[in-house]
């Protein structure tokens, strides 16, 4: 039989799993979903556990198919969301929730950390600290939680506290490190004095791997929990981000990765380092090259925020034609016109990076009159996202980098009504992968790392194929090109209300947390919300 592939993603929202053979053909896959604590507006919180019992429940299912037996399976390698920190103890039990990256709490962390050290922490590390970075999350720590720090004994990411369960082991690549900003960019190792600054001793973060790197092996309590067969080898695996870049077939300098997913991102692949203040930087899956990213907070999310809030009657119609809800509202949506009628939306659920890096900002539909219907809002969701994602490559364009060629991935980019959207909005040719997600990137990694492939870049030509190319509507992009300036503008009426807004929300959850006797409400955090 043949030999498969296994690649487990750890996503913001959920994990997905997916082995492929050595042709890069998808076997089989599961899908699941784990929850996020907001306990305060702002934070974003998940519990550790969660992600690899969602993991451990997959496997079990998928190893249970004829498809996809344990005795198949020659190696398997992990991604996983990044800048999310899991405070362990001595024995690798995590001692709080993990912050995750869309968490907004360390705002004035991250402000006193650029006010006093920014230059600094820019030169090594190769960004700029604000809420999304590992380094400004455990600053609030220390402020706010410094028993947790004291007891934590090691740190680990996403996706490798998973792999500490499976294989025992505890390492990190250099990619997912990159995402901390503890990590000495030109050093190529972590950085004592960034560490200082989030207030922890270097000794506490992770050993440094390739993302190739077969670092363990899945040990037999794994297996008796898993289904998979002790002893297979487990590939080091990187940042969800990176590995989808790869897993597309974006590996040369000008190609650009657009996705639609929990969050957006333009990503921008290019021959060496590129740092800026606007941007983020880090290295690729491939050696030698590099990718620029302007990332969004909130992309495909936005679409579910809403279906969850208002599409009740959908998703019961949905069940009961046995059909997917997001079919059926871009079904509505496709009934508006472009530019919904003068309806926009902003889609700063969760404050925005790239390219205002403004946690302040909140979500807006502007422009309602009694004539728009749901349609309406839901294709103002998409369009909106679309022009986010627009105004973010604005940064790529403002600072010099070059783009041929636009690839669309993430879960959205299924849509074909999203991705002409995209084409039109940017008026440019949009090329969409087939089955380049995170997992199947991840599963193209092990392959690599037990040499089942001679390279990353063979991997990449010998398994990623296009699905199709969509060239945008003149008519829709002229129409966008008048409305996105429209768009830009209310950004810009709008961004200092949001900062006073703030101020009073902050204000008012001063005096709660007060009253409640500190920043968790009181008591031990893993009591509280592990």
């Amino acid at each position: 039989m043949t030999d498969l592939l296994l690649g487990i993603d750890i996503g913001t929202s959920g994990c997905k799993i997916t082995a492929i053979d050595g042709q890069g053909r998808i076997v089989d896959t599961a899908l699941g979903e784990y929850q996020t604590a907001h306990p305060h507006a702002g934070w974003s919180e998940q519990n550790p556990h969660d992600w690899y019992a969602v993991a451990r429940r997959l496997l079990r299912a998928m190893l249970a198919r004829p498809a996809c037996q344990a005795g198949r399976i020659v190696a398997l390698s992990l991604d996983g969301s990044t800048h999310n920190a899991v405070l362990a103890d001595a024995g690798f039990r995590p001692l709080r929730p993990a912050i995750m990256w869309t968490d907004q709490r360390s705002v004035r962390q991250a402000a006193r950390l650029e006010a006093d050290s920014g230059a600094e922490i820019f030169r090594i590390g190769y960004q700029k600290p604000t809420p999304t970075w590992t380094l400004p999350q455990l600053a609030w720590l220390a402020e706010h939680e410094p028993e947790a720090l004291r007891r934590t004994e090691h740190i680990l990411f996403t996706k490798d506290y998973v792999r500490y369960r499976l294989t025992g082991t505890w390492e990190t690549d250099h990619i997912e490190a990159q995402g901390s900003l503890l990590y000495d960019m030109a050093g190529r190792t972590w950085s004592a004095e960034l560490s200082r600054l989030a207030g922890i001793p270097v000794s506490i973060l992770p050993p440094l791997v390739a993302p190739t790197d077969v670092v363990g092996a899945v040990t037999a309590a794994a297996a008796a929990e898993t289904g998979l067969a002790a002893g297979t080898p487990v590939v080091a695996g990187c940042s969800d981000s990176a590995v989808e870049d790869y897993a597309a077939g974006a590996i040369r300098p000008g190609q650009m990765i657009l996705k639609l997913a929990t969050a957006g991102n333009v990503n921008v692949m290019t021959a060496k380092a590129c740092p800026h203040a606007r941007t983020l930087t880090y290295s690729h899956v491939v050696p030698g090259l590099w990718y620029t990213v302007a990332a969004t907070n909130t992309a495909a999310s936005a679409e579910r925020w809403f279906r969850d809030v208002f599409c009740q009657d959908e998703c019961r119609r949905a069940a009961e034609q046995g059909t997917s809800v997001y079919a059926l509202l871009q079904a509505i949506a496709a009934e508006a016109p472009p530019g919904a009628e003068g309806l926009f939306f902003h889609p700063y659920l969760l404050g925005e990076r790239s390219p205002y890096w403004d946690a302040n900002l909140r979500g807006s539909f502007v422009g309602a009159t009694m004539r728009h219907g749901k349609g309406h809002f839901v294709r103002a969701i998409l369009e909106g996202v679309a022009y986010s994602l627009r105004d973010c490559f604005r940064t790529i364009e403002e600072i010099g980098l070059a783009v041929d060629e636009i690839r669309l991935i993430g879960g959205g980019a299924q849509s074909d009504l999203w991705a002409q959207i995209l084409a039109d909005v940017f008026n440019m040719p949009i090329v969409r992968p087939a089955g380049c997600d995170a997992s199947f990137g991840a599963a193209l990694l092990a392959g690599v790392g037990i040499g089942l492939f001679p390279s990353e870049a063979a991997a990449v030509n010998q398994c990623v194929q296009i699905r199709d190319r969509l060239e945008p509507n003149p008519a829709a992009a002229a129409l966008y090109a008048e409305l996105f300036p429209v768009y830009c503008r209310i950004h810009d009426d709008l961004a200092g209300t949001y900062a006073r807004l703030a101020a009073m929300l902050d204000g008012q959850k001063a005096r709660t947390l007060s009253a409640a006797g500190g920043a968790t409400g009181g008591g031990s955090p893993t009591e509280n919300r592990l």
